[in-house]
C-alpha cells in the first residue's frame, strides 16, 4: 500500500488505476528474462517499465513486447527509468524509450571503442545518421 501511495504521489500511476491480478507474475518473469537495466546494465532497483503506459493502453499491460527493464539506482549519476522511460518527469510518456536506449547504447559503444582514437568526421556523421540526432 505504501508503494502504491508513493507511485501516485510521484505521478507514476494515476489515482484510481488498478493493475491486473496477473501483473506480479508477468513482472517476475520479465525480470528473470531481462535481469539488467537496458541502458546501464545495472542490476539494482530494477523497474519493469511499460513503453505504452498501462493506464492509457490497458490491453498492453501484460504484453512482453511492451515492457523494458530500467533501473533507478543512479548508475553514472542518472536514474535510467526517470530519464529514458519518462524524459525526466514521471508524468511524461516516452513512446520511444526502446529507440532512446538503442541510441544511448550506440553512443556509449562508440565512445568506449575510441578511448585512444578520436573519431573521424566520417564516423561521427555515421553515428549521427544512425541515431537520427543530427550531431553527436
Amino acid at each position: 500500500m505504501l508503494i502504491r501511495i508513493k507511485e501516485v504521489l510521484q505521478g507514476k500511476v494515476p489515482v484510481g488505476v488498478r493493475r491486473s491480478s496477473r501483473w506480479r507474475k508477468v513482472r517476475e518473469k520479465h525480470l528473470k528474462n531481462n535481469p539488467r537495466c537496458e541502458l546501464c546494465e545495472g542490476t539494482k532497483k530494477l523497474r519493469v517499465h511499460h513503453i505504452k503506459p498501462f493506464h492509457t493502453h490497458p490491453e498492453l499491460e501484460l504484453e512482453p513486447t511492451n515492457l523494458i527493464t530500467l533501473c533507478e539506482c543512479l548508475s553514472y549519476g542518472i536514474n535510467c527509468h526517470l530519464l529514458v522511460g519518462h524524459l525526466g518527469n514521471y508524468r511524461n510518456i516516452n513512446n520511444d524509450a526502446v529507440i532512446d536506449v538503442d541510441t544511448w547504447n550506440a553512443k556509449l559503444k562508440e565512445r568506449n571503442s575510441r578511448k585512444d582514437n578520436p573519431p573521424s568526421d566520417a564516423s561521427v556523421a555515421q553515428l549521427a545518421e544512425a541515431t537520427d540526432l543530427g550531431s553527436v
